[in-house]
Order: structure tokens, then sequence, then C-alpha cells
């Protein structure tokens, strides 16, 4: 029987659909903790008194490319620009270690 079935009993605090538990607690359990996520439970993993994580499901299509689970809006324009000057030959080639560090001391 899953945990988040018998009312949050393990849990620190569970309010409506959110079960809230320590990160030794999920690491304990945590088969149990996805199979509540996946039930519709948000989970927030409480790690010390100062971080908090929420476990949430990603839903991925087979068909379609899941780059947004990843990365950002602002992210993929930044990748699709690079992507376009280097097609345009706009790059900048490193053939030696020396090379390397001149481009990186010189950003």
């Amino acid at each position: 029987m899953y945990f988040c079935m018998l009312k949050c009993k393990l849990a620190q605090s569970c309010v409506m659909d959110v079960l809230e538990i320590s990160s030794r607690e999920f690491k304990n359990r945590q088969t149990e903790v996805f199979d509540c996520v996946d039930r519709g439970y948000n989970v927030i993993i409480k790690r010390g008194n100062k971080r908090s994580y929420k476990i949430s499901p990603i839903e991925i299509d087979d068909d379609i490319d899941n780059d947004d689970a990843y990365f950002t809006p602002e992210m993929m324009k930044k990748i699709d620009l690079a992507m376009k000057e280097a097609a345009e030959g706009k790059v900048t080639r490193v053939t030696s270690l020396e090379e390397l560090k001149a481009h990186l001391e010189a950003l």
C-alpha cells in the first residue's frame, strides 16, 4: 500500500494534495514517493531547514522533441543562434591547448 494513500502518516505534513517529506524519508521510500507523484500528489522534499525541492512529472510524447523539459525558451534561442552562426562559418577554431587558453583569457 502506498504511503500517500495512508493519509501521509510518514510525512512531516500533508495539506490537500501536497505531501512534504524529509530527504531521508525520500531516500528510503523513493518508489512510493514517485507513485504518489504519479497519483497526482505534489511532493515537496525538505532538505534541512533551508532547502526544499518539488517533484513533478514530465510528460514526454514520443512524437515531439521535448527539449523544453531541459532548456528554457531563452536557452533554446541561444542554441538556435549558435547553430546558425556555426552553419555560416562564424566560429573560432582552436587546434591546440595554448590556443584554447589564449581564447578563453581573451573572453
